[in-house]
């Protein structure tokens, strides 16, 4: 028996997660832990879970399982975040304006700038003298 699941794919930075959302009892397992074990930062759960609450689904009756690599907690925590809301727009189309307007669906470009030769860093240059 095959289960009916929506996946989205989300990236920021050196993060990418991949979202499975499907029915079911409202479990929220993130790389093999429970969600909010795993995000244990003060409000991360609710950023990933806030696309959810826009559009007015019921979490307790949804399962969703992230498999999340790469990066730090932020840019995890919005790359999943992208991923749900992906996954919402493939479950129902009809809500893409409600995800669009909340600014759900926009992946974040920023990447780290590359280092420039001559340089220290990226931007930061040797302290220059006179003499």
């Amino acid at each position: 028996m095959s289960v009916q699941y929506y996946e989205g794919i989300g990236r920021r930075k050196e993060s990418s997660a991949r979202v499975r959302i499907m029915s079911g009892s409202g479990k929220f397992i993130v790389n093999d832990k429970p969600g909010d074990e795993y995000f244990n930062r003060l409000g991360d759960v609710q950023a990933i879970m806030a696309p959810l609450q826009v559009v007015g689904e019921n979490t307790s009756q949804l399962d969703i399982t992230v498999v999340v690599k790469g990066g730090g907690v932020t840019g995890q925590t919005v790359a999943v975040q992208l991923g749900v809301a992906r996954a919402l727009l493939l479950m129902n189309p009809d809500l893409r304006s409600t995800l669009r307007k909340g600014g759900y669906l926009t992946r974040d470009p920023r990447i780290k700038e590359r280092k420039k030769p001559g340089l220290k860093r990226a931007r930061k240059a040797p302290t220059y003298t006179k003499r």
